[in-house]
């Protein structure tokens, strides 16, 4: 059984309240019906009732009977909800008006919904910009004061692939912070060795990539990925960390032998952190394209709850995966 198959799987076992914003977008709602037959997640849409169910008709789509759709801005919670944001939000100069502003958007209601409890996750962005769900998830949800920095991974499943776990692999941060220092460097890699450890059950053996290898180049760059793996030994002495590696060094048994002989990894890397934005981002979407990998993402991380930010070139099928994701780390 595949990595996806078995998530699948364990979603179903254990279904959780995904709230989704974004009900107007037809994939949404394609993803939405597929999940409540599959019985994957419990659904709230955000959004008119009779609107939502009247375009599930004209789509031919089943299931929404399951679903539990709230008119957001009507909800009984929404005035409480306005209060928890504006509590959480005034030291930053928020006027209530401004709060109630602010949730009168579906994004940030559901985002509020995670925090205060009444749904376990939420996903967005098939027709919002990155930028602005993650704004909304570390406004709304909040960030793990134990991790102190949010970033995004994904999770790679490239077909025929015996590199990495059995072809399954971490990219981060590959949305969320364009120059990471090393600390934040550090932070992204503890929580993606999480994340990796929680999704695909396996031991997470973490590279921290560069154009160097154990010094075989310099630069600002080079020393920060050195500095970072340094301090990931610090604060989580019981991972499995090299760097820095070039990315062959890092997955390749043979070049490892060849380059970096005393490398704890020893070639057999499967969570990659990335230098910059700009690496992860270009990194995944080559991967993506070029292997036909599968890129289950981004997942938002180091938040207090679990959400997922979706592209919006998203497929119904990443609507899916997102949804499932975020019920398993539920």
């Amino acid at each position: 059984m595949d990595l996806f198959q078995q998530l699948k799987q364990r979603a179903q076992a254990n279904p959780k309240r995904i709230v989704l914003p974004e009900s107007s977008d037809d994939r949404v709602l394609r993803a939405v019906s597929s999940v409540l037959e599959a019985g994957i997640a419990k659904i709230i849409l955000l959004g008119e009732k009779e609107i939502i169910l009247s375009r599930a008709r004209e789509l031919k789509l089943k299931n929404f009977e399951k679903a539990q759709i709230i008119n957001h801005i009507k909800d009984n919670h929404f005035e409480a909800l306005v209060t928890s944001y504006y509590n959480s939000r005034k030291h930053k100069g928020i006027t209530k008006e401004q709060a109630e502003e602010e949730l009168q958007k579906p994004l940030y209601f559901a985002a509020l919904m995670v925090r205060e409890g009444l749904a376990d996750g939420f996903v967005a962005g098939a027709s919002i910009t990155s930028r602005e769900v993650a704004r909304a998830a570390i406004c709304g949800v909040g960030i793990d004061k134990s991790i102190q920095t949010v970033s995004s991974c994904f999770l790679m499943i490239v077909p025929n692939c015996n590199l990495g776990q059995k072809g399954i692999f971490a990219f981060a941060d590959c949305g969320i912070i364009p120059n990471p220092s090393e600390k934040q460097l550090a932070n992204i890699a503890i929580s993606t060795a999480h994340l990796f450890k929680r999704l695909v059950g396996a031991e997470p053996k973490v590279a921290m990539l560069s154009y160097s290898s154990h010094g075989s180049g310099s630069g600002e760059t080079v020393e920060k990925m050195k500095g970072a793996t340094n301090l990931v030994g610090k604060i989580s002495p019981g991972l499995i960390i090299d760097g820095e590696l070039q990315v062959d060094a890092a997955i390749v048994p043979h070049v490892a032998r060849i380059k970096v002989p005393n490398s704890k990894l020893l070639g057999d890397a499967n969570t990659l952190i990335f230098p910059s934005l700009s690496a992860g981002n270009i990194s995944y979407k080559f991967v993506q394209r070029l292997a036909c990998a599968r890129a289950i993402g981004p997942i938002l991380q180091g938040l207090t709850k679990p959400c997922s930010d979706l592209s919006r070139s998203c497929s119904v099928e990443d609507i899916v995966d997102a949804i499932i994701v975020n019920v398993v780390r539920s």
